[in-house]
């Protein structure tokens, strides 16, 4: 089985059509999609509209929750918010409501945004100190629950990573397709950095030797979606796009 994995699209189309340009030259048997897809400041409707042209088995993420719960308040208050949601239509946002919080893919692959059981948590990285440790074993392992699966494919944090547990597990975080970094302030301020602006995915492959990981980096036309963030001014998301580096 041959899978390649992409998460935390963030409406960059750009990235996006990129990536899937890639993925067709080198052949898969299944593509799958971690969430994150149509929040930011770019072009959440083109996003959508390329993403229904395409056979992807997607899971929802925090922020496409958050763009269809959105209140009247939070998004007044949110002017990324009203660019989206003036973008987007009814119909996205039907379609992220249908779509699965996690998903046992086969008997060996399950997908996840954060962890199994939390959109908001990072499953790998523990950012207490205001930058990015990978958790320890122990703490990996009792984030998976109850999962089994010989390989976990998780989203959220925007960096590639791939980690085997004791339990004999792979995790993979492919990183993100459309945004290369990012700074929070929630639960601590920290920042996500993948130190350049390519748009990332990984492919996954079981063979006779058990399971391998290739995380890709993409190169594509990063500054046009900088113009797109620039024109609903994001000028913090001009510079991720641009550098790959939190603020």
């Amino acid at each position: 089985m041959r899978l390649a994995a992409i998460s935390d699209i963030h409406s960059n189309v750009y990235a996006l059509d990129a990536v899937l340009a890639d993925i067709r030259k080198r052949g898969a048997d299944v593509v799958v999609n971690l969430g994150d897809i149509l929040y930011g400041p770019i072009a959440p409707r083109s996003t959508f509209e390329l993403l229904m042209e395409n056979d992807l088995v997607t899971v929802r993420g925090n922020q496409d929750r958050q763009i269809y719960e959105a209140s009247s308040v939070e998004v007044a208050s949110n002017p990324t918010m009203q660019f989206i949601l003036a973008e987007l239509g009814v119909e996205p946002l039907k379609w992220m409501r249908n779509l699965p919080f996690n998903l046992q893919l086969n008997e060996h692959v399950f997908l996840c945004h954060g962890t199994p059981n939390d959109d908001l948590t990072y499953l790998l990285e523990n950012i207490d100190s205001g930058r990015a440790i990978v958790r320890s074993d122990n703490e990996i392992v009792s984030l998976l629950g109850t999962i089994q699966s010989d390989v976990v494919i998780c989203g959220h944090t925007h960096t590639p990573r791939a980690v085997k547990t004791s339990t004999k597990q792979l995790i993979v975080n492919p990183g993100s397709v459309g945004l290369p970094a990012y700074t929070d302030d929630e639960p601590v301020v920290h920042s996500m950095e993948s130190f350049s602006p390519h748009a990332t995915y990984a492919i996954v492959e079981n063979n006779k030797e058990g399971w391998s990981v290739q995380h890709i980096k993409v190169d594509y036309a990063y500054d046009k979606a900088a113009r797109e963030a620039k024109k609903r001014n994001r000028l913090d998301w001009v510079h991720f796009l641009t550098t790959g580096r939190g603020l």
